[in-house]
């Protein structure tokens, strides 16, 4: 519930406290203690904030500066076997990719930032290779 109150709280500003950087252009962000996540180019948010479900306890989202390095829209997990529409990795095997489970659903991924297909779409179109990621927080029970 607290988690729900915070990403509701982030209303049309989820960069207020300038924790995820200003000065790189365009930038996907991932708050992982309000499991959030949004597009902005410098200040201006572009797309978001999005609901999202993070890395599980002992599979968490590594935080940190990351770049977009590979792009696959139909990829399949090699390791888990399971469908990772619209992947954008940014971190070793971890991705933005959609899912087809409720955002809360718990225990959570395995280090990828899960998202409704919509937001995962909505991602697809606007990110590319070489754009900047930045993961930042630690996700509530991890």
């Amino acid at each position: 519930m607290k988690t729900l109150t915070a990403q509701k709280a982030a209303g049309k500003n989820p960069n207020k406290d300038k924790k995820c950087p200003t000065n790189k252009g365009r930038i996907a962000c991932v708050d992982l203690t309000r499991q959030l996540s949004w597009i902005q180019d410098g200040s201006k948010l572009k797309f978001g904030p999005v609901p999202v479900r993070t890395g599980r306890n002992g599979y968490e989202t590594r935080t940190g500066a990351k770049k977009i390095y590979w792009r696959h829209i139909d990829h399949v997990s090699s390791i888990y076997h399971v469908s990772m529409p619209y992947s954008q990795f940014f971190d070793g095997g971890q991705a933005f990719h959609a899912v087809g489970v409720k955002m809360w659903n718990p225990p959570g991924s395995h280090g990828c930032v899960n998202m409704r297909t919509a937001d995962a779409k909505s991602y697809w179109k606007l990110l590319k290779n070489g754009d900047d990621v930045y993961v930042y927080g630690r996700k509530p029970g991890t």
